[in-house]
């Protein structure tokens, strides 16, 4: 995985999915004539590429816009600017009549297992709509792939019967993935669907997703506001900050030789046990709060919070490059 920019099509370049530029601004304020507007800009130019079979995880601070940039990429929201490719598709730029039998390839795990199942639905409905939406199956077929899906989470065929609100969060979250795996989905996009989970459960989430993996093939972009959810999860980690991504690696490169102050930051507030290897931390901890995301500071959008930064950094917003081979990162002064 790498960013990218060149015009090559992700078929011919071997990603499953390749972003190009994406931006999602939201108009927050405009005065009565129209003018004077002012843009959150929650994505703000994300490129990447993702190759079959393999995870990004996507990781930072709350507010960062990680979130924003799966929903974009689903089309959930519309984007901006950018393009979205698909499978050699610019998924951007199709009306929803064209997306919709792209639909089923392109599935997510939402993050909170409580609000986003139906409470009026039962188990076996909820994982049985997107077959019958897509009239993929009916009857007894349908009933027996439903079955299928729940022996694949480790759900009893006999809570078929039940409702959201009778299960435990993990169980919840086993239904909602049940349910993105109904169409045979070839890229999943799991935004924190771990965080509102007890630790153990969470393994055993994150187990359950790595196992589905290997067994289907599946590729995922998992979003975290947590390192170690990430590191276990993921081969390639992409650090988002006010809407960009300042740092790209693999998982090895990135937590045993971090670039960015900020990816320094955050691997800094990771707790350690054991007293006497806490002075062996990859950088300082975080100083400060992320500015206005309506008002971004010039230059590095990381400079009023970094101990490296100088006036270089307040004037000139650094480039996405590769420092090492795979290894990207938006930095004047990157911690070699």
């Amino acid at each position: 995985m790498e960013a990218r920019e060149n015009k090559t099509s992700s078929k011919e370049s071997g990603y499953l999915l390749e972003v190009r530029n994406l931006k999602k601004h939201f108009l927050v304020s405009k005065n009565l004539a129209g003018a004077n507007r002012k843009y959150l800009r929650a994505v703000d130019g994300i490129s990447f590429g993702l190759q079959k079979g393999r995870t990004l995880g996507i990781v930072g601070e709350s507010g960062c816009g990680k979130s924003t940039a799966g929903n974009t990429i689903i089309r959930l929201l519309e984007p901006t600017e950018g393009e979205i490719l698909f499978e050699g598709r610019d998924l951007a730029r199709l009306t929803e009549k064209e997306i919709r039998p792209i639909r089923g390839d392109i599935q997510m795990i939402f993050q909170d297992p409580y609000s986003s199942l139906n409470p009026r639905m039962r188990v076996f409905d909820i994982i049985a709509e997107s077959f019958r939406t897509h009239g993929t199956a009916s009857g007894s077929e349908l009933r027996e792939k439903v079955y299928a899906l729940m022996d694949v989470v480790s759900l009893s065929r006999s809570y078929g019967r039940r409702y959201p609100h009778e299960f435990s969060g993990g169980q919840r979250q086993r239904i909602g993935i049940a349910r993105a795996l109904a169409l045979n989905p070839k890229l999943i996009i799991c935004d924190e669907p771990v965080s509102a989970l007890d630790v153990s459960i969470q393994a055993q989430i994150l187990n359950l997703l790595k196992e589905l993996q290997r067994q289907f093939g599946l590729t995922y972009i998992f979003i975290a506001h947590g390192l170690p959810v990430i590191q276990y999860i993921s081969d390639q980690i992409a650090v988002m900050y006010l809407g960009v991504f300042v740092e790209l690696a693999s998982n090895t490169d990135l937590f045993g030789h971090p670039l960015h102050p900020y990816t320094g930051g955050l691997l800094a507030a990771i707790p350690i046990p054991d007293p006497s290897l806490r002075s062996l931390k990859n950088g300082r901890l975080l100083e400060g709060d992320p500015p206005n995301p309506i008002n971004l500071p010039a230059g590095c959008r990381f400079h009023p919070r970094c101990r490296y930064a100088t006036g270089l950094c307040s004037e000139n917003a650094p480039e996405f490059r590769e420092l090492f081979p795979g290894h990207f990162v938006a930095c004047h002064h990157p911690c070699i």
